[in-house]
Parts: C-alpha cells; sequence; structure tokens
C-alpha cells in the first residue's frame, strides 16, 4: 500500500491530464471550424514530427510493457528487448515506403485505402479486424496490466481502478479528439520516460552496477540472461532466426498497418512530418530495454543476492511446486526500492501508459466507426453526426474490454498473451498490405480471399494451440509460427492473383510504388533532418546494439 502522499500525486496526474486533454482538443476544434469531423479524428492535419514521434511511443507504450517487460526481464533477462529493438526497423519502414504512400493516397483510415488499392469487401473485414485487435490489444490488456499494479498499490479492487482510469481517459478522448490525444500523450510520454528511467536507476543502485549483476548471473549459471539473440533450441523457444523471421511479420501489421498507429502518421502536417515522426520513435525505441526489460533483470540478481524480498510473490501450484508470480516484480520494486514520493511519480508514469494507450484506440476505434461504417450506410451525413457516431463507438470499445480482463487474466505472462494474439492476427493483414503496396499484380480478389480464409486459418491454429496444449502444434514457437502463416497467406494471394487477375481502376492504378526508388524521390530536407540521413544513422545505430548484446 502506498502512502497518502503518493496518491495525492496520482490523482493531481489524473486531474492534470483530464483539464489538458479537454483544453487542447475544445480549444482547437474552436479555432478550426471549416471540418468538425477532420478536426476530431485527424486533427486537422497540423501534426509535426515531434508530437507523432511522442505519439507514436506513447500509443504503443502501455502499462503493459511496464509490467510487463520486467516481468519478461526477470524470467529470461533481455531477450524480449527483440521486440523493442526490432521495432525501428519497421518504423523506419513507415517512414520511408508506407508513410509517404498514404499521405499521397489522401486516406483518412487504412481500410479507406485497402478500398481504393482493392475492393469494398477487403475494407470492410479490416475495419472488423481492426477494431477487435484494437479492443483487445490496445485497450484490454492496457487495463489488465494496469488493473494488477493499482490493486497491488492502492488495495482496491482491479476492475474498480481500472474502470475509474478508463472513464476518465474516456472523457477527454471522446470529447477532445485526436488533438487531445496527442497533446495528452506527448506529456504522458515525458513522464513515462521519466518513471522508468528512476527505477531503473534505483534498481541499478541498488544492484552496485553492472558488474555485480553479471557475476549474480555468472554463479547462477543464467547468463544467458543478458544475450538477445539466442542459439537454436533456446528453452525460451525464441531463437535468433524465428525473431528475424516472425517480428517482421508482427511489426509491419502493427507499425505500418494497423489505424490505432497509424492514424498518428495520418495526421501529419505533410509528408516530411509524416516520414521524419515515425523515425524520431525509432530512436526513442531504443530507451525500453534499458528502462522497461533491464530493471526486471536486475530485480532478478538482486532477489538472488537477498537484496530483494520476493517472498510475497511465491506461491505453490496444484503440484506442491513453488513457483514466482512474477507480474507482479515491478510493483514489488517501487515499493521497496523507491522512497515516499518518488512512489507517486511512478503510478504516474504506470498511469500515463495506461491512459495513453486506452486514448488512442479510442480515438482509432471511433475513426472507423464514422469514416468506415456509418458513413458507408449513409454518405451523406453530417460532421456533427459523424462524431457523435464515433463517440458512442468510443464508449461501447470501452465497455466491451473491460468484459474481457478475466479471459485475458489467464495468461502467464502478460507480454507473451499478447504477442501470442497478435501472432495470429497479423500474417494476412501483413500480406495484403505489403503485395498492395509494392505488387502491381495484387488483385482485389486474391486480397479478399487471403484476409479471410488467412484470418480463418490463423483462428483455427489458435484455437487448436489452446484446446490440444500437448500436440505438436502447440510446441511451436508464436513468432515462427507468424512466420508460417505468412507464408502460407503469401502463396494464397499470388496464386489467386494469377488466378483472378488484377483490374485495375483509376484510382488503384496509382495506389501501388512502380519501383523501390520511386518512394526515395522526394530529397526530404536538408542537413541531419533529413529522413534518408536519419534511416541510415538509426541502421546503424541498431545494428551495433543488437551486436554488442548478440
Amino acid at each position: 500500500m502506498i502512502k497518502s502522499t503518493d496518491l495525492i500525486i496520482s490523482i493531481c496526474y489524473v486531474l492534470g491530464i483530464l483539464a489538458v486533454g479537454l483544453w487542447s482538443g475544445i480549444r482547437h476544434r474552436r479555432k478550426s471550424k471549416a471540418n468538425a469531423a477532420g478536426e476530431y479524428f485527424l486533427a486537422g492535419k497540423t501534426l509535426r514530427w515531434p508530437a507523432i514521434g511522442l505519439a507514436l511511443f506513447a500509443t504503443n507504450i502501455s502499462t503493459v510493457h511496464l509490467v510487463s517487460l520486467a516481468q519478461s526481464g526477470f524470467d529470461t533477462g533481455l531477450l524480449n528487448g527483440n521486440f523493442e529493438w526490432m521495432a525501428s526497423f519497421t518504423l523506419i519502414l513507415l517512414a520511408l515506403f508506407f508513410a509517404p504512400f498514404y499521405i499521397k493516397s489522401g486516406v483518412a483510415t487504412l481500410p479507406d485505402f485497402l478500398e481504393k488499392r482493392y475492393d469494398r469487401d477487403s475494407r470492410d473485414w479490416l475495419v472488423v479486424i481492426s477494431m477487435v485487435s484494437a479492443i483487445i490489444i490496445h485497450i484490454a490488456f492496457s487495463m489488465l496490466a494496469g488493473g494488477i499494479v493499482l490493486k497491488t498499490l492502492f488495495g482496491v479492487s482491479m476492475y474498480t481502478s481500472v474502470i475509474a482510469i478508463s472513464i476518465i481517459t474516456a472523457i477527454y478522448t471522446v470529447i477532445g479528439g485526436l488533438k487531445a490525444v496527442v497533446v495528452t500523450e506527448s506529456i504522458q510520454t515525458i513522464v513515462l520516460i521519466a518513471g522508468a528511467a528512476i527505477i531503473s536507476y534505483a534498481a541499478y543502485n541498488k544492484m552496485g552496477g553492472w558488474q555485480p549483476m553479471v557475476e549474480v548471473l555468472h554463479t547462477t549459471n543464467h547468463m544467458e540472461k543478458i544475450s538477445m539473440l539466442r542459439p537454436q533450441g533456446d528453452s525460451s523457444g525464441m531463437p535468433w532466426y524465428a525473431v528475424f523471421l516472425g517480428y517482421p511479420v508482427l511489426g509491419i501489421w502493427y507499425w505500418c498497418a494497423d489505424q490505432t498507429i497509424v492514424q498518428r502518421v495520418l495526421g501529419a502536417k505533410d509528408e516530411n512530418h509524416a516520414r521524419v515522426g515515425p523515425l524520431f520513435c525509432g530512436f526513442i525505441k531504443i530507451l525500453p530495454v534499458f528502462i522497461f526489460v533491464l530493471p526486471g533483470l536486475f530485480a532478478y540478481t538482486l532477489a538472488q543476492s537477498g537484496k530483494l524480498d520476493i517472498s510475497i510473490l511465491k506461491t505453490v501450484d496444484e503440484s506442491g511446486k513453488e513457483i514466482i508470480y512474477s507480474k507482479g516484480i515491478y510493483t514489488l520494486m517501487i515499493t521497496q526500492l523507491l522512497p515516499s514520493g518518488v512512489i507517486g511519480i511512478l503510478v504516474a508514469a504506470l498511469l500515463s501508459g495506461l491512459m495513453s494507450q486506452v486514448s488512442g484506440a479510442l480515438n482509432s476505434i471511433s475513426t472507423m466507426a464514422g469514416y468506415d461504417i456509418y458513413k458507408r450506410y449513409r454518405p451523406d451525413t453530417s460532421d456533427k453526426q459523424l462524431v457523435r457516431v464515433g463517440k458512442i463507438a468510443g464508449g461501447i470499445a470501452l465497455i466491451f474490454s473491460l468484459s474481457l480482463l478475466p479471459l485475458l487474466n489467464r495468461y502467464e505472462s502478460i507480454f507473451n498473451g499478447l504477442n501470442d494474439i497478435i501472432a495470429h492476427i497479423a500474417p494476412p493483414i501483413t500480406c495484403v498490405f505489403l503485395l498492395g503496396v509494392f505488387w502491381k499484380k495484387a488483385s482485389a480478389k486474391s486480397a479478399k480471399l487471403t484476409l479471410w480464409i488467412g484470418s480463418a486459418l490463423g483462428a483455427i491454429v489458435f484455437a487448436v494451440n489452446k484446446i490440444f496444449t500437448g500436440t505438436s502444434i502447440a510446441h511451436i514457437p508464436f513468432m515462427m509460427m507468424a512466420f508460417y502463416l505468412f507464408c502460407a497467406c503469401l502463396i494464397m494471394q499470388v496464386s489467386f492473383s494469377y488466378a483472378y487477375p488484377v483490374q485495375h481502376t483509376s484510382q488503384s492504378e496509382g495506389l501501388y510504388w512502380k519501383s523501390l526508388r520511386e518512394p526515395l524521390e522526394n530529397p526530404g530536407w536538408k542537413g541531419l533532418g533529413n529522413y534518408k540521413t536519419l534511416s541510415i544513422i538509426l541502421l546503424l545505430l541498431m545494428g551495433i546494439l543488437f551486436w554488442i548484446f548478440r
């Protein structure tokens, strides 16, 4: 339980974010009344690269990452840091190839792009998948992680605390629109990074530095915990080749084809801001390994050396074997390693993660409900009615997300549970977007069949995996499963494209890159801010980091 000082700090932070969100959203819309729907859903296309980069990071990083990456650091070391660093490569793809493409096409949503490139059926299917994934992945899992932490710290029901925070987040998101989301996410990103840095320093200081940690790992025969690229047969089930084959399937969907993420790019002021924003986020994505994952590894070595009491996390399973409930390791570190007052800042950081994730997802759901569903059946609807429909859809999505918490809480690891679901959703969408953007012959019929059959295949494999846990399928790591499903979808769409040849419309004829050089023809800004220069620097930096922690 935390003290009253920390509680006051946390409450003031939540109320402050609510006030800022309402003020920024309402003020922006009053100043720009010409296109109410555009202002609400896409911030009137006024976003600059710093806001885009910070908002991308905040929408991606949630309480799930703070809690579950520390848990993974405790359990498997730096391994899951691959998800953070590999993201930089897909953000480069977003900046170089996808962002300028979306800006050029003038779409308001990614399902809108699929209709222009393929057909209406593809758009409808992506709307359904995108809304479901936003509810499960971006909202429900964040609520679960936040609820676990808040229950431990405040001693209140997980559902009570999560509902209260979610309602507050929904108020400024629903009223203020994307502008409110981006402004509050920028603030929350700074708070979140600061809070995570504090706990990282506290753990580092308590351990006595890097070398004492290495000595403990050497003594306990767990030196593999500081390696991010594991050999074949590693007990984690995620060897190096699974990372490089499986992650791009997940990453391209998440960073380049998921409405919740890409909506920040769609609101960019121009193409240069749309490109530099993701690259800025790519540089920020270097931090999570050191401020989210590493603290968990420090917690493991602190526990092994007796400097951290984890007895409260120990329990006994049905067979009588003692196990550690490592989901609570981050909360334990906060209460044992930090003084009062500072704990309040960390709680604010945790709330930042929860609120930013929920607000971003609610805004994207509202956008798709308005543009992709309601406007289809009532094309002459007014902007005012469109915004109202989006607000109602956001409220319904929030309620549905809360109902999923008991089911998702069954996963032993929140982070692995999250990525396990993504691995079965992403392959057909990644395939359809990649071929749609880069291959002229990708046909509408092939995209529709690939989305339908590929999604059904992913659902069947997921169900078989859960029902028959002892089968050979269940033993395939989710990263490799994502790669296998992607290959099946790729073969499927290419085959269907030749069986049902493409018949381009006047609109779709210009919605693919004629060559890999075409999207790079824009010279961009001069100097260090040039998107090509930044991409090369980020590539080299990531290569060096992977070499150091190989």
